[in-house]
């Protein structure tokens, strides 16, 4: 499993031209589901990614978490964190998990995010979605 997390001032996601969720501050977080993941490794990165202090404190230093900063969670399912380019220039996806595991993972990631974090939105799992964020910093952590 692939986190992409970015620290955000705002975020949104639109689908067939409606927005389906948005926030401010937080995090946008894409997520990959491989085909050997776990609710266990699901578990470890919501942890981690939650517990993540990446938000300046006053005095300048990133010692706050999403909790201290009162953030919000925007997941993105996004399969393709599991291109494989080495060969060709064509990418393969042999190492996504398949649809129906990758949905499920994926909606357990949120429900296990909404636990945590009060303000949780998401993406729709499969659908052309158009994201648009404004990345804080520019801050970006890749979690595996």
């Amino acid at each position: 499993m692939k986190f992409v997390i970015q620290r955000v001032t705002e975020a949104s996601v639109t689908v067939d031209g409606a927005v389906i969720g948005q926030i401010e501050k937080g995090f946008l977080v894409l997520i990959g589901v491989g085909k050997e993941d776990t609710q266990a490794e699901a578990d470890r990165l919501v942890k981690k990614m939650t517990g993540l202090r990446i938000f300046e404190d006053a005095n300048g230093k990133t010692n706050l978490s999403l909790a201290d900063v009162g953030g919000s969670l925007l997941l993105i399912s996004q399969f393709t964190l599991y291109a494989d380019c080495r060969k060709g220039n064509r990418p393969s996806f042999t190492d996504a998990g398949a649809p129906e595991q990758a949905r499920a993972l994926y909606e357990y990631v949120i429900q296990e995010c909404k636990k945590i974090v009060p303000n949780v939105q998401c993406g729709s799992f499969g659908a052309d979605m158009k994201v648009r964020l404004c990345n804080d910093g520019p801050f970006t952590i890749i979690l595996e």
